[in-house]
């Protein structure tokens, strides 16, 4: 058996272990990030990247990098509730340097994070690597015990991360009660071509009485996730795939003429939504952080964006007490302490929509009536400077996170200022009148954004 000792031991190579990973790395700390996959390819996965993602990516100095790759992006998300179109949030004055959302696949977000990590001689990477069981020093956990490709394998660690998803083995393992939440909603997730002469909608949806679909736009094709009751496949199933068809066309006319494109159940892909969270998200030589820690609604796609605050959260904290060879018990609690209230408020949050938007709208019977926008989406329509709550809120999260400046060693960062690229980007999306408007100058206080 093969046997290592490292400073930090990351169990999952999702956003939150690789950007801890990187973070960590960055500061001089061995780590060892173990992944049970041979890459980072799957499929309809959260890739939605939030503004105070942007804003980590940023302050390490490699925003510009991230940029050249293939990515959309949103500055507003619009909805259609039953005959009404609305903007329901706009990004576009956002306290950011980058004021919208990125829409990435997120195996190109992790290659992105595996690459940039791959540059500092104390990041190890190993793939193929499944945990099986947690080390222990007496109370405390020492490590973890996997198969890779080359056979079992022992990781000793002064600090275990559990950052291994909603079905994390190593809360499993560490015995951490979970509290279940609850969702009255499944997703299911399939694609549907785009053609000429489709909606001008990068990102949107879709709610009618028993409806609700999201749309997020590709390349080639509509990432369409088709909001069903908890449980309701075998209910799905049994009416068959035709009548799936039929009420993608019902509630987004324009797809009719695609629908067909479902040739089985293989290109439907279900969702098991969960919400829950830990009661306590560490123990002596361990932190769960992301979804190992506490599973979100898709609502609002937030899930990557409290990861990965949750990554930098950690290696704020972590990354100086590992350089001394030590981590107390009082260290991980102040992390979860810092951000527990977050996950809290956001739950909090989507759980409200869950009950009153969501599960009213899929169990309503009045199909012959179209669903009226309740009074808070109306209110967004008649007054449009409301739409920087749900921005503020979604975009930038309860309490964003900033990377210690000790941990932005690699790469020139110029917090404020744009670069070539960005100022081109912006003034190409803004009437000709105001191109000689843009610089690449911080903004001035109280000074708009460009519209």
């Amino acid at each position: 058996m093969e046997r290592r000792r490292t400073d930090c031991c990351i169990v999952g190579g999702g956003p939150a272990g690789m950007m801890l990973g990187l973070l960590l790395a960055r500061a001089g700390v061995d780590v060892v990030v173990l992944e049970k996959h041979g890459d980072f390819l799957r499929d309809f996965r959260g890739d939605t990247i939030h503004p105070s993602t942007l804003e980590v990516i940023d302050e390490l100095g490699l925003l510009e990098d991230l940029s050249r790759r293939n990515h959309e992006e949103v500055e507003q998300v619009r909805a259609q509730i039953g005959r009404t179109s609305v903007t329901v949030a706009d990004f576009r004055y956002l306290p950011s340097r980058c004021r919208f959302l990125a829409f990435m696949p997120q195996w190109d977000f992790l290659d992105f994070l595996a690459e940039n990590a791959a540059h500092e001689p104390t990041f190890h990477l190993l793939m193929n690597t499944a945990v099986t069981e947690l080390l222990y020093e007496g109370e405390r956990v020492a490590g973890v015990r996997a198969r890779g490709p080359e056979g079992e394998l022992e990781v000793r660690a002064l600090v275990t991360i559990g950052a291994d998803g909603r079905r994390s083995i190593v809360r499993e393992r560490a015995d951490l009660s979970v509290r279940e939440i609850g969702a009255p909603m499944d997703v299911l997730w399939l694609r549907l071509s785009r053609r000429d002469g489709d909606p001008d909608l990068p990102l949107g949806g879709f709610i009618d009485r028993g409806h609700v679909l999201a749309l997020i736009r590709r390349d080639h094709y509509w990432q369409c996730g088709y909001v069903i009751p908890k449980g309701g496949i075998r209910e799905i199933e049994r009416r068959g795939l035709e009548a799936l068809r039929d009420a993608l066309a019902a509630i987004a006319p324009f797809l009719r003429d695609r629908v067909g494109e479902l040739r089985g159940w293989d290109d439907v892909h279900l969702l098991t939504v969960k919400v829950d969270r830990l009661h306590r998200w560490y123990r002596p030589g361990l932190l769960c952080i992301g979804d190992a820690a506490h599973a979100m609604s898709p609502i609002g796609g937030v899930g990557i964006n409290l990861a990965i605050q949750d990554a930098v959260a950690a290696a704020n904290v972590l990354a100086p007490r590992l350089r001394k060879g030590t981590v107390r018990t009082s260290d991980l609690r102040r992390i979860e302490r810092r951000r527990a209230p977050p996950t809290r408020w956001t739950q909090a949050l989507q759980v409200f929509l869950q009950n009153r938007v969501i599960r009213p709208t899929l169990t309503s019977r009045r199909r012959t009536a179209r669903l009226r926008p309740p009074w808070p989406i109306r209110a967004l329509a008649r007054w449009p400077a409301l739409r920087r709550i749900p921005a503020r809120i979604v975009g930038m999260g309860f309490r964003p996170e900033h990377v210690r400046p000790k941990l932005r060693r690699r790469g020139k960062h110029v917090r404020n200022d744009l670069s070539r690229h960005d100022v081109g980007r912006i003034a190409r999306r803004l009437p000709r009148s105001r191109r000689g408007r843009v610089s690449g100058r911080p903004r001035a206080r109280g000074v708009r954004p460009p519209t």
